[in-house]
């Protein structure tokens, strides 16, 4: 089948450009794994004519992501993985400066959304690159002529992964997936790391809060839970967790942190803060019983964590106050506040993970579509974790470029460990 490149991008504003590659070059600083890869590719070309299509939140990080695939030699367009993470800025400088054809403005509507997953799936891909599965399931569901010609893809989020596995268990997944969330690069650091630092700089700037004192409830203590919990505690909030898995729940516990029925915690808190991955984990009967001047975040992947639609029920009012608080009156009086409509806080009001984690989450990208696009034979239909050398590979690269090295093992060392003879 042949295939017609998109053409052209649909940006905000073409004239922020030179802003937007300022800032790309800024985040370059801090992905130094991911510029080593992009020196490699750029020398071997091992995605000389890939076409990828991309569907992620259109950052600095992203932008820098791109840039190496494209140095790799694929052709690559890309589209937001959610309508408030887009920098109009960086999707300006992609198209304007370096020709990637970029569907993405920050605040599009719904329409608009899927408008552009379907201009990037113009590109007849190859590969995707998916953050939350929007695009591979829009691809199944009204772009299935494209499907022969998919070799594989790549999923970053658990939300993403969840709908994926889903689909494979179901025999609906046409092609193989990487599992890029699931390496430990990424979860242990970007999860944890960056969601915990970001969702708590997403928050203060939408809003200004004191953290010191603050009753801080968390909604899910996977790795973003653990990382946001981590980050509060350390700006002196009181963190309550919220679970239904017992593993998670009593690791909490052993954490340091209290472990209570969301409808208890919902109580006592003053900032509520969701990392499920599921949906409505705060829910009516949470909504009705939080005292007022309650504010209430996401930081999950999409906005159905918080029952939005219930908040509007129970309202009477609703007042935008600053750029990302929404004020929502209740027929009691009580108030409480909505952060960037119950979308990604971390993206919609700051600017989402630091770069330095990116880089690891990043690379695994980078280095799983070139181990998909390189393979002989291809994989069958389903789920994969990120192959183990990769995972190290990036985690060496990362080592090496802040300058630190560690032991190996010796061969006495490494027979020991792979025998069973030698005991006591």
């Amino acid at each position: 089948m042949t295939h017609k490149s998109p053409t052209g991008s649909d940006i905000r504003d073409a004239s922020l450009a030179s802003q937007g590659q300022l800032r790309i070059e800024w985040a370059s600083r801090e992905m130094p794994v991911l510029r080593l890869i992009r020196q490699r590719f750029a020398k071997e070309k091992p995605l000389a004519e890939a076409r990828i299509s991309a569907c992620l939140h259109v950052t600095t990080e992203t932008a820098n992501l791109a840039l190496t695939l494209k140095e790799g030699g694929a052709e690559i367009a890309l589209c937001a993985s959610n309508p408030l993470s887009t920098q109009d800025d960086v999707a300006a400088a992609l198209s304007v400066q370096y020709g990637i054809p970029v569907y993405a403005i920050k605040g599009e509507d719904n329409d608009a959304y899927y408008r552009h997953i379907h201009s990037t799936l113009d590109l007849h891909p190859q590969v995707t690159l998916d953050d939350g599965a929007d695009l591979v399931s829009t691809l199944h569901r009204d772009r299935r002529e494209l499907l022969p010609g998919v070799i594989g893809g790549m999923e970053e989020t658990t939300t993403g992964l969840i709908r994926l596995r889903s689909m494979a268990k179901a025999g609906q997944l046409a092609y193989p997936i990487i599992a890029v969330n699931d390496a430990d690069t990424k979860h242990l650091f970007d999860n944890r790391y960056g969601t915990g630092q970001s969702t708590i700089d997403g928050i203060t700037r939408a809003t200004n809060v004191l953290w010191a004192g603050k009753k801080v409830v968390i909604c899910g203590y996977g790795w973003c839970g653990r990382g946001v919990a981590m980050r509060a505690r350390g700006l002196g909030a009181q963190v309550i967790v919220t679970e239904v898995n017992p593993i998670r729940a009593l690791e909490a516990v052993m954490d340091g942190y209290q472990v209570m029925p969301g409808l208890e915690a919902a109580k006592l808190g003053d900032i509520f803060i969701t990392v499920t991955g599921g949906k409505s984990a705060i829910d009516t009967s949470h909504l009705e019983v939080m005292k007022d001047g309650a504010i209430v975040a996401n930081s999950g992947h999409f906005d159905v964590e918080i029952n939005i639609p219930a908040l509007e029920g129970l309202s009477i009012k609703k007042r935008k106050l600053r750029p990302s608080v929404e004020e929502y009156t209740l027929k009691d009086g009580r108030r409480i506040f909505l952060l960037a409509e119950g979308r990604l806080i971390n993206l919609a009001a700051a600017e989402g993970h630091p770069a330095s984690v990116m880089d690891m989450s990043f690379a695994n990208q980078a280095l799983c579509a070139e181990y998909m696009f390189r393979l002989e034979k291809r994989m069958t239909p389903n789920v994969y974790p990120v192959p183990e050398d990769i995972d190290q590979e990036v985690g060496r690269l990362k080592l090496l470029s802040m300058g630190i090295t560690i032991d190996k093992l010796t061969p006495e060392q490494r027979q020991y460990l792979e025998s069973w003879e030698m005991g006591t």
